[in-house]
């Protein structure tokens, strides 16, 4: 599996797009689950290239990268 630099720029919108869903209401508790799903989605649909397995893959890669990115932050933010 071959992450290229184009593609973490994902995370970000992934990170945003779970902050929209945080506006809208959505609990804090699933949070990881909808940046999971967000980078699933965004995964097989923008990485894949025919290759549904390593979509998903790169995916759950790409959630898990933004979930990273906000809990860093949020703890960096708090010191």
């Amino acid at each position: 599996m071959e992450v290229k630099a184009y593609d973490i720029m994902l995370a970000p919108i992934i990170l945003g797009g779970v902050e929209i869903l945080k506006n809208i209401g959505l609990p804090l508790r699933f949070c990881p689950v909808a940046a999971l799903v967000l980078g699933v989605i965004l995964g097989t649909v923008y990485l894949a290239e025919g290759d549904i397995k390593q979509g998903v893959l790169k995916g759950i890669y790409l959630g898990f990268t933004s979930v990273g990115m906000y809990s860093g932050t949020k703890n960096i933010m708090k010191k």
